[in-house]
This record gives C-alpha cells, structure tokens and sequence, in this order.
C-alpha cells in the first residue's frame, strides 16, 4: 500500500499529509548535491542531443564554474544570477555552479521580449547573467536597463566533445540563422569561463536552510510578474515531499526520465534538476519539444522508464503514428502537472503506453508541489492527496474554515510554502496569512477519502499549456496601441493548450483589425501570452465603479 493510503483528517476538516523525515539532514540544496554526485558519480545525470553528463561530470563542471564566480568576479553569497537557457547541459552546470557559489538563481524564460526580461532583471537585481547566444541580442538592447555587470554567452552545443560541438553550434548559427549579431563587450563565453575555473579552487559556500536558493517568477491578478523567494529548505523539503509520494515507484540510479518541459519552470525544474539529482536518476533533456517529429525520433529506441509532461503535450503526442510505435515496455512512470489533466487523454495515454498518469498539484509559490496521486490508488479527476509535511483546507469568501465536500479557496500550509514575494510584503501579506496557510486562488473540494478535487480558479489567471497568463499583463500591453479605447483579456477553453486567451476590444478605429492586434501584441509578449482570439465590442461590461468584469465574459463564452 502507499504510504498516502489513508490521509488523516482533523476535525476542522483539515487534511494532512504522512510526516516528511529527513528535512533536518540537510541545511541546503548544495547538501543534497553533494551526496547524489558522491553516491552516483558513474551514473547518467542528464543527456541533451545526444551527449551525457554523468554525476561526475556535474560536481567537476558546476564546481569550475563555482570557482570562476569566486575568482573572476565580485560577486558575493546572495547575489542573483539569471540563468536564461531552454534545455541544455548548460542549465544544471550553472545551476548547480551558482549555488555552490552561495548564489540566487533567477529562473529566466528564453522565450522572454526585451520588455520582460528587462523587468524581471531589473526587479530581481540580477548581477550576472547566463543566456543562450540565440537571446543575446535582445539582453544587449535592454543591458543599460538592468544592473547585471557579469555576462555569459553560450551556444547550444557547448558541452558536446568536439567536432560534433562545432558542427551543432554552426550549423544552428549559419544555416539554420538562429543567432542574431550582437555586440555585448563584457560578454564571456561560457566555455571560456569554466575552461578558467578548472584552474582556480573553489570553496563552497555554506548556506542555511532559511537563505535564499531561487527566484522564481510568477504572476498575480495584477501588475508584472512577481519573484517567489524560495529558500533551500522549501527546495530541499519538496525533493524529499517528492521522494516520499513518488519514490515508491523508482529505483534510485536505475531511472531515464523524459524532460521534454522548460527547465526553467518551477516543475520540471524541481522534478527534474533537484528530485531526479537526489535520487541519482537520469534525465533525457528535449530542447524543443515543440518539433515533435525530432522529439519522437529522440525516444526511438530509448529504454525510457518515465515521462513528466502535462495534459496538452500528452494529446498531442498520442494523436501521432510514430509516437504509437514507440517501445513503451520499460515505462512505468508517468507524471502530469501543469495544468488539468483530462479524464479523455490520460486514458488515452495509458490506452497508448500501458502506462497510467499521475496528476500532481503545485504552484510557483510552494515549490511547486502540494499533492499528488499515489500510483497505486490515482483517482482521476483530482489532484491527489496532500504530500508529506503538508496541510492543506479551504475556506469561504470570510475566510471561515469548511467542512469536507464543501467547495472554498485551497489554503496550504507546508515547509514548502515560499519565504514571500521579492520586495512586496503587502502582496506577501495577502497571500500569506499570520498562521502561515498559503491562500492559492484556486476553488477547491476535500473529499472525505483524502483526495483533492479543483472545481474552479478564484484568480483571473489564465492557464495556456501549463504557463501562467496575467490579463493585466496582456491589457496593459494592448492599452498602449493607439487605435485601442479599452480591453479585457479572460481565459477560454481550449482543446490544444488548455485554455487559450481570449481578448475584448473595444476600438477607437473601425478599421482595427484582429491580426494588426496580435502582430502588436507578439512585439511585446511571450508566444502564449499572445491572444489567440479578438472579439470587437462596442462596450464592455462593468461594475457600477467601472471595473471590468472579466467573469461575465467569462461567463459568456461558457454558454
């Protein structure tokens, strides 16, 4: 039986997860480093485009990258360092480099416009930076915005041995013209940099659980993207939450696990960098997953033994002939989160590979993970039982407590529960109450066996294929092109990426179009952040104050 078979329930109809042992062993992330790459220094760590790097080979490279920051630069223990790269070897190096470093990473979209990456540097502080040549030119355009002093530059096949190094990074540079010119003349290569620190020695710096390991950005039903301080020991405690609800079902050092989400978002992220590290599994990097012809032609012939994705990617790849010859008699494990799984595709899943999906819950602010499904007893549908450590209850619109089977906000209080928000202790305030339950947003029901059911969103948020999408965000963006009177962005659905964005306009010329507004749009946004849909309206409809109601158009796409 899993240890989740029965999830205690008090009688304030509050539930709780088993004991979570072992927080107390580790005082940071660098702890639990350092006993994987000791204990599993021969095995896989991560493989990228066909080339591997074993534990090993992480403590060698992340540690000469550890020494080049403490020798070359001035940087000091709490400083943040950005880290903007899709999946490449390159991440956990630097990752890893920068915590042995006493170093904050600041998780970094790739994806990012000049405007958002010059926000998040900015609010974050960032002194350095590590990011993708294919992305440096924008950095070089917002560079005098920010207050980074330290950058590195690195191609995509920088860890791969040579020639097959030169003929990735030209052909991506000269035939396939993916990296723009920019002139950066602070810039160092990242080869460069870690070719130098194998020469110097490197101390580790000791940190403590309370100190800061990450910012992670997120957003809120208002203004920009917000950084979620997450302590090492909110990300040591959700490692060892994520071994106590999943590890039943690894052998440790024995697993390949396919990584086809960005790194640099809080799931994978914790799964795949600091989980799967910890327990000295090996994880298969797919750098654009979006390319499903070469992502499956990556997995033929792989004996993959898990899978973490989300619902949209799932579907897709079961719709395709290829992905259905697959060898799947080695997959035992797979993880969805993200965003709602369907009942429809996560029987079309196991239909397809014989194997069953596990939905898990979690946001940004609690590391990300609160619950999960036990793979011995998934209850589709739901988002599982609380993990180890955590509670979790809901509450009515006056923040009474309610009894199970009553649906209110999901409130989760738990050692992985963020520090706060980045300079905003009234947003931190508010989202985080004096006895310390994380109020997420999102409408929830307990049920009397244990299990978690989301009925609604209480936020505004828009989910597009598992990202975070802020309406104000979007109409702020939309506000400024000249021919736009008002708008509003609210989240419908979708069958492709879960919901879409749905954008109402009301225009201030007749002959404003729905493209000439997405073309402004894709200008300043993301890709997903882009609304997918225009509807012209002659008004909008508000409250008696003029407020927008989102919900009411909501409301109407729904029926």
């Amino acid at each position: 039986m899993s240890e989740h078979a029965n999830t205690p329930v008090n009688q304030a109809g509050v539930l709780q997860g088993p004991e979570l042992k072992g927080l107390a062993d580790y005082d940071s992330v660098t702890d639990v480093f350092h006993a994987a790459v000791k204990r599993y220094a021969s095995k896989p760590a991560f493989t990228c485009m066909g080339q591997t790097l074993s534990f090993a080979d992480l403590d060698r490279l992340s540690g000469d990258f550890a020494a080049w920051l403490q020798h070359e630069t001035d940087l000091k223990p709490g400083d943040r360092i950005a880290i903007q790269l899709p999946n490449v070897l390159q991440f956990p190096v630097a990752v890893f480099g920068a915590l042995r470093a006493g170093l904050v990473v600041v998780n970094t979209n790739p994806l990012y416009t000049e405007r958002e990456m010059a926000h998040q540097f900015k609010d974050a502080n960032a002194k350095a930076i590590v990011i993708l040549a294919n992305m440096a030119d924008k950095l070089e355009r917002v560079l005098d915005k920010t207050d980074i002093k330290h950058v590195l530059v690195t191609e995509l096949a920088d860890l791969h041995g040579a020639p097959k190094r030169w003929l990735i990074n030209a052909v991506v540079k000269h035939v396939k013209k993916m990296v723009p010119g920019y002139s950066i003349a602070s810039a160092l290569g990242f080869r460069e940099a870690l070719k130098k620190g194998a020469s110097l020695e490197h101390q580790d710096v000791h940190r403590h659980q309370e100190d800061l390991a990450a910012l992670q950005y997120t957003g809120g039903t208002t203004g920009m993207p917000k950084g979620a301080m997450l302590t090492h020991r909110n990300l040591v405690a959700n490692m060892l939450q994520a071994r106590a609800a999943i590890g039943g079902n690894l052998n440790d050092g024995e697993e390949l696990m396919i990584a086809p989400l960005p790194v640099y978002h809080i799931y994978t992220f914790t799964v795949n960098c600091l989980f799967l590290m910890e327990t000295g599994n090996h994880s298969l990097l797919i750098t654009n997953p979006r390319d499903l012809d070469s992502f499956v032609k990556e997995l033929k012939g792989l004996p993959f033994t898990g899978f973490i994705g989300l619902n949209t990617l799932f579907n897709a790849l079961c719709n395709r002939d290829d992905f259905k010859q697959l060898d799947f008699s080695k997959l035992h494990l797979t993880i969805s989160g993200g965003m709602a799984l369907t009942k429809t595709t996560a029987k079309r899943w196991e239909e397809v590979t014989g194997c069953p999906v596990a939905e898990g819950y979690g946001l940004t602010e609690t590391s990300p993970i609160v619950s999960f499904n036990p793979q011995d007893a998934i209850q589709l549908g739901s988002i599982g039982k609380p993990v180890a450590g955590t509670e979790v209850k809901v509450i009515d619109a006056d923040g009474n407590d309610l009894p199970l089977n009553e649906a209110g906000e999901l409130c989760v209080r738990g050692p992985q529960v963020m520090k706060g928000y980045w300079q905003r202790e009234d947003e931190t305030r508010h989202s985080i109450d004096a006895d310390g339950w994380f109020h997420t947003g999102d409408i929830a029901v307990l049920q009397e066996d244990g299990y978690i059911r989301i009925v609604d969103r209480k936020k505004d948020m828009i989910l597009v294929s598992g990202f975070n999408v802020y309406p104000n965000e979007v109409e702020d963006v939309v506000a400024a092109h000249p021919d736009v009177l008002e708008s509003a962005a609210v989240g419908v659905k979708d069958e492709a990426s879960g919901e879409a964005i749905k954008l109402f306009v009301v225009a201030r010329n007749d002959k404003l179009d729905s493209q000439a507004l997405r073309e402004w749009c894709k200008k300043e946004l993301t890709g997903y952040k882009v609304p997918k849909f225009v509807e012209f309206r002659d008004e909008l409809p508000k409250t008696n104050v003029g407020k927008v109601l989102r919900r009411q158009l909501r409301d109407e796409e729904s029926a």
